[in-house]
């Protein structure tokens, strides 16, 4: 692992061994704790170089806030990041990043100031320097280490929401991921301020998170009114006399706007003092039916394990190939050379694709710029074409953006080598369906042989198929990754009714 504390260092560096590899960027202010850790592990898990920074902001922190005691520990973030596998720590000083120590003297600093429409509630009534002091060092950070993804907690919504908005107002070329709120045992979420915590606050500030359940489970049970809602967690928190709440709000995760009833989404974010310590939490309130997502590499029966599945269960199957099939038929209508990157992003980036869902065992209809082309992608010539569009970054965002559109309401199935760790990362179940390569290579052979195709040997099947789990896994754009929270299920031995008996129940067993 390498520690920069300079710019110059850092910069040079990366430039030196970033060619060809994916980065990815944790920005942290230190202290590291769990939390710290889950966004590393996923970054970890997600990519070729891995970066971490480490830089207690003064510019976010208001007057008479906790900047001169904020824990400053570099030598044991340094050893924690070493031993979860971190390439680089970027810890700079305020002089290097030219930025005054003084946390009240912005005058002579160029600030990055988010939309009044996010920074108008929440944290933001009580911290109104926060966010731009927040915006202001991650655009900092992201020019510096130009990470192609960055790592953010969902515990501070406001701030992921005010990032999202930043990289996308400012066409940033950085995929901003969000991570599940890692939580102690007693529910506490992890920060950095818990250490303030005396035993018994700590104690004390575990209700939080079971004053959010409890709304979560009025909510499973058919309550979506905001004031009701809000009320069950206010008579919860009012028998803790050391919690003193200062906001509690239902709002839309997107957007921020306080909401009186959910319809389809809702965020309860709330912060509360637990003594002097202030923390801050939330939860997320999906009115729609589970999504299952199916990842794994080629040849472990996804296809015809999503399909059943979809049928057992009666939902939507999103058919992700079909999709692929009819951006590659309308590059191939176009007569594009399909090498010439730029112009197949001006080109799928503009085009219009449906989906029309058809009772199982018949193929989806798909239409692109309103053209029926179900059968016409179907084709031998369409399908030796789709590999070469589906490696291109733009056509991947397009896809992805319209496959999340149909997963608003949930109560779909799909499947794909990114499904879980890309498109649906919020999906209720994640499977991993896997098989050994000699398990693949047989069932491969055994197509063969059905088509009257007697002369291929296992042994070529087995190189095949492993050099494709090596390519799959080592793609710069939506590599196979098994995702943290997946259920791994090997069919080695197991029938497509197993396997899919499997699923069904699992998804079952979440209702």
């Amino acid at each position: 692992m390498r520690l920069f504390k300079t710019i110059a260092g850092l910069r040079t560096y990366l430039s030196q061994e970033k060619l060809g590899k994916k980065i990815g960027l944790v920005p942290t202010m230190g202290a590291l704790h769990q939390g710290h850790c889950s966004l590393i592990k996923q970054a970890r898990s997600e990519n070729d170089l891995v970066v971490v920074s480490i830089f207690v902001n003064p510019l976010q922190f208001e007057p008479m806030e906790d900047l001169a005691k904020y824990p400053r520990l570099l030598e044991k973030d340094s050893q924690i990041c070493q031993d979860l596998g971190v390439d680089v720590v970027f810890a700079p000083s305020s002089q290097i990043l030219e930025i005054s120590d003084d946390n009240q003297d912005q005058s002579t600093q160029t600030m990055v100031i988010p939309p009044n429409s996010l920074t108008n509630n929440l944290c933001a009534t009580f911290r109104p320097k926060h966010f731009s002091g927040v915006a202001t060092i991650v655009s900092k950070l992201f020019n510096i280490v130009q990470p192609d993804v960055a790592y953010f907690g969902e515990k501070d919504a406001q701030q992921l929401v005010i990032i999202r908005a930043l990289v996308k107002d400012l066409n940033l070329p950085i995929e901003i991921k969000n991570c599940p709120t890692s939580r102690e045992e007693s529910g506490l979420a992890y920060s950095s301020r818990n250490q303030y915590l005396s035993d018994s606050e700590r104690s004390d500030a575990s209700a939080l998170f079971a004053s959010l359940q409890a709304a979560q489970q009025a909510f499973s049970q058919g309550i979506k009114s905001r004031q009701l809602l809000l009320d069950i967690i206010q008579q919860k928190l009012v028998l803790i006399k050391n919690i003193q709440v200062q906001y509690l709000e239902l709002v839309d995760p997107q957007s921020l706007i306080p909401l009186e009833e959910i319809t389809e989404t809702g965020l309860i974010a709330i912060a509360a003092y637990v003594g002097s310590t202030r923390l801050i939490d939330n939860i997320l309130l999906r009115n729609r039916q589970p999504i299952i997502a199916i990842d794994g590499p080629a040849g472990a029966g996804k296809s015809t394990v999503t399909r059943l599945v979809a049928k057992e269960l009666n939902l939507l199957y999103l058919d992700t190939g079909a999709m692929y099939r009819a951006l590659a038929w309308l590059v191939h209508q176009s007569g594009l050379n399909f090498t010439d990157q730029a112009e197949i992003a001006e080109l799928v980036s503009q085009a219009n694709l449906e989906l029309l869902p058809q009772t199982y065992p018949q193929a989806t209809r798909v239409k692109i710029n309103g053209e029926d082309v179900t059968e016409a992608i179907r084709t031998p010539e369409i399908t030796s074409l789709v590999s070469a569009i589906a490696a291109q970054k733009t056509v991947r965002d397009v896809l992805w953006q319209t496959q999340q559109s149909y997963g608003k309401k949930g109560g779909l199935v799909a499947e794909g080598r990114d499904i879980g760790t890309q498109v649906f990362r919020d999906a209720e179940l994640k499977i991993f369906l896997t098989a050994s390569v000699k398990e693949r290579a047989r069932r491969r052979l055994g197509d063969f042989q059905a088509q009257g195709k007697t002369d291929i040997r296992l042994e070529d099947l087995e190189q095949e198929i492993a050099q494709r789990d090596q390519q799959d896994s080592s793609r710069v754009i939506a590599p196979l990754i098994k995702a943290i929270d997946a259920i791994e299920i090997q069919t080695d031995g197991l029938t497509i009714a197993e396997v899919t008996n499997k699923i069904v129940q699992l998804y079952l067993n979440l209702r």
